[in-house]
């Protein structure tokens, strides 16, 4: 029998090999069932007869073969090779991010083939006056001389019990239908003239079409960045070729597939969390087929089989929600980076606010870079103002002059938007008598006050408890809210514009299926309005009406220890500013804060953020930090804070005599305790990307042998983004 080497959805580094019945065939790329201990597992066939170090008795035969043709391709196979090579992450591992559940879990693909029904001899040989006694089964019978039509199509017009009844009479039959390539049947909206700026990006990416190129777009908010991606797109539709759009978040996909969907009369499909299996697995397959023309989805839509992907767009290139920050840690946009360039095609990374890697590699030459600089209306950029909370009286976390000019703005019927990055109605309870602090149990953080759901949360952990009627302290009752989150300053915003419609943006507010969709629906009509929400309001949201935006707290994030800090609140600041003044009438933004003298907010507001991150970049440069260096970095877990100290020590005593390589600690990570567990870090720096990978290839294999590593839960994550 013929040996196969199988890649196993396991968090071991190594592959098993297996023998394969003489009378079956299989490609690599397919997925088989193995016996694996005392299970079965579902793995990816990733090498045909290999070079075994094992006898032939030594190895169990393969239980089945699950398609006889790849549901890994060769590019995505070598995609997800180079993927778990350079994150150093168990191959079996990244599979499973490439594939849908269901076929992690086994199903055969013919299960979900397409239906489609058909009138049979003896239903064509019927007439409308067969059907005097039923409306419906005439409306189907009618439908169905049409031809063969797909079970999706007929059962939105036709209930399903009605296209029982004709099965049973024997009058309509089904039959499979093969997934086939998409038509293009052109624009079903005229596309936006150009300016000059947008103009040359669509040309310059048109110009690179089939060939690898990757640009960066860099254009200021509202400057119309999504109309160079659809005017990108419509050339290649109409060669039947597909476009992979990838977004940092789902509430960010409805409105982009509208207005996608809007322009191309073409399937435009969605790929996230939120889907159901059978929708997910549904997607993948029309993809995989050509059925699909655009997909619009979130990080692992990078993985989707693509018939003919001729186009990637990542917008909103600088958002950290492209990195996962769990189990396999990877970045989408990196990744999609070198996707594009198995497939030979071109890359367009769009962002108002560029992340200092993307614009170091603009400099280095490695992309094209593309500018927008200035709003596509003509509209000019929002004019900033300092509010200096110093010399100001303050009415639930506003100031005097902030509440005069949100009234003007809501006078004059406009919208007026308020940032406040923390939901919840108050960071903590305290008690009025002795000062004690309500604080998570299995974390070094406080709990946070949720006044609607009547409960203590913890944002780190996920764990809740009920709001407590007394003091842990001192027995006192008397407590009482400290700070303010998003939902107090609702209730607050309702006292003092009591007539004006409130709407809350944030993860609580947006939890129910379908609640985003609901709320932009609300934002987007006429009138005056009071938005107010977290940093989902940041997102690349278009709200024409807004005029006003008030950032509520600016100094949070001002002096924090992590070196990226800067940067992330200066995109945060733009982009949240970016949200004003995209319709007719010029926009403002409100800079709450007691440090008005701040150098960050004097460089973002007198010369914006293009200036604010080539300074930012320079600074990086002459401390050698990332992207001028390249990280990795160990974490570890335990019960016990010593042995996460000694664990990373070991690992530091190794590394620190490779001259490649500088070390950061061992130390212990911001958020010290989480979930019960210690917390402890330790950074490897390096200017030669080659050597600091080679450095971790010669180490990991030493981790799994050593004792204390399995009182230890670690993690490697390969150029980190979350210090915490």
């Amino acid at each position: 029998m013929p040996v196969i080497r199988v890649a196993l959805p396991i968090p071991l580094r190594q592959h098993f090999d297996y023998l394969l019945p003489d009378n079956i065939q299989v490609s690599q790329g397919c997925r088989v069932r193995v016996p694996f201990g005392k299970r079965e597992l579902v793995g990816v066939v990733w090498q045909l007869a290999p070079d075994s170090p094992y006898e032939l008795t030594q190895l169990k035969p393969v239980s089945a073969v699950l398609e006889s043709s790849p549901v890994l391709s060769e590019r995505l196979r070598q995609l997800l090779s180079f993927a778990a090579e350079y994150y150093h992450h168990p191959l079996g591992e990244v599979l499973t991010a490439a594939l849908p559940a269901l076929l992690r879990e086994g199903r055969a693909l013919t299960d979900y083939q397409l239906t489609g029904y058909r009138l049979t001899a003896s239903g064509e040989a019927c007439s409308a006056a067969d059907f005097k006694r039923s409306t419906k089964q005439l409306a189907l019978w009618q439908s169905l001389q049409q031809g063969v039509i797909a079970e999706t199509v007929l059962l939105a017009e036709h209930p399903r019990s009605v296209l029982k009844q004709l099965l049973d009479k024997g009058l309509v039959a089904s039959q499979v239908l093969a997934r086939q390539p998409y038509q293009y049947q052109g624009l079903a909206q005229a596309a936006l003239q150009l300016t000059v700026d947008q103009a040359l990006a669509v040309t310059a990416v048109q110009q690179a079409q089939g060939s690898f190129r990757p640009f960066l777009l860099e254009g200021v908010t509202g400057s119309g960045k999504t109309e160079v991606y659809l005017q990108c797109i419509a050339p290649l539709l109409a060669r039947g070729e597909q476009v992979l759009l990838l977004l940092p978040e789902i509430g960010l996909t409805p409105q982009t597939l509208q207005r996608f969907a809007e322009r191309f009369k073409v399937p435009v499909l969605a790929w996230h969390s939120n889907l159901s299996d059978g929708e997910r697995l549904n997607c993948w397959l029309n993809a995989a087929s050509g059925s699909a023309a655009i997909i619009i989805g979130t990080r692992s839509a990078l993985f989707l089989p693509f018939h003919k992907l001729s186009l990637i767009i990542i917008d909103e290139e600088h958002d950290l929600s492209l990195k996962q920050q769990d189990g396999f840690r990877y970045h989408a946009r990196d990744l999609a980076i070198k996707r594009a360039a198995l497939e030979n095609c071109p890359i367009l990374l769009g962002s108002a606010t560029p992340s200092l890697e993307s614009l170091y590699n603009a400099q280095q030459g490695r992309f094209g870079h593309l500018l927008l600089q200035n709003r596509a209306s003509g509209q000019a950029l929002p004019a900033f103002e300092l509010i200096d909370l110093k010399q100001q009286q303050m009415h639930y976390g506003l100031a005097d002059s902030s509440i005069q000019q949100i009234r003007q703005q809501l006078g004059r019927g406009k919208q007026v938007m308020l940032f406040l990055n923390r939901r919840g109605f108050a960071p903590a309870l305290s008690c009025q008598e002795c000062g004690w602090l309500t604080e998570c149990k299995r974390c070094s953080a406080f709990t946070t006050y949720h006044k609607h759901s009547k409960q203590l949360l913890c944002h780190h952990c996920g764990a809740s408890r009920p709001i407590p009627k007394q003091c842990g302290n001192c027995g006192s009752s008397r407590l009482a809210p400290v700070g303010q989150g998003t939902e107090q300053l609702e209730e607050h915003l309702q006292q003092l514009f009591p007539a004006t419609p409130v709407t809350r943006l944030d993860r609580d507010s947006t939890r129910r299926k379908g609640a985003l969709g609901a709320l932009l629906d609300e934002i987007n009509q006429a009138g005056p309005r009071l938005i107010l929400g977290t940093q989902m309001l940041a997102k690349g949201h278009h709200f024409p009406f807004v005029t006003l935006v008030v950032i509520v707290d600016v100094d949070g994030a001002l002096y924090s220890a992590d070196f990226r800090a800067p940067e992330q609140l200066g995109q945060l600041l733009t982009q949240v500013a970016g949200r004003a003044g995209r319709g007719h009438d010029k926009g403002k933004v409100l800079l709450q804060t007691q440090h008005p003298e701040h150098a960050l907010l004097q460089d973002i507001i007198h010369n914006g953020y293009a200036s604010f991150a080539r300074s930012a970049l320079l600074e990086r440069q002459q401390t050698a930090l990332p992207p001028c260096q390249h990280l990795a970095l160990f974490r570890a877990e335990a019960l016990q804070s010593e042995l996460c100290q000694q664990w990373l020590q070991h690992i530091a005593d190794i590394l620190r005599s490779n001259p490649a390589l500088q070390l950061m600690g061992p130390l212990l990570s911001p958020l010290e305790r989480k979930a019960g567990k210690y917390r402890w870090q330790l950074h490897l720096y390096s200017r030669q990307r080659p050597a600091l990978h080679q450095a971790l290839h010669q180490l990991l294999p030493e981790l799994g042998r050593w004792p204390l590593s399995r009182k230890v839960k670690w993690q490697l994550d390969v150029d980190a983004l979350d210090l915490s």
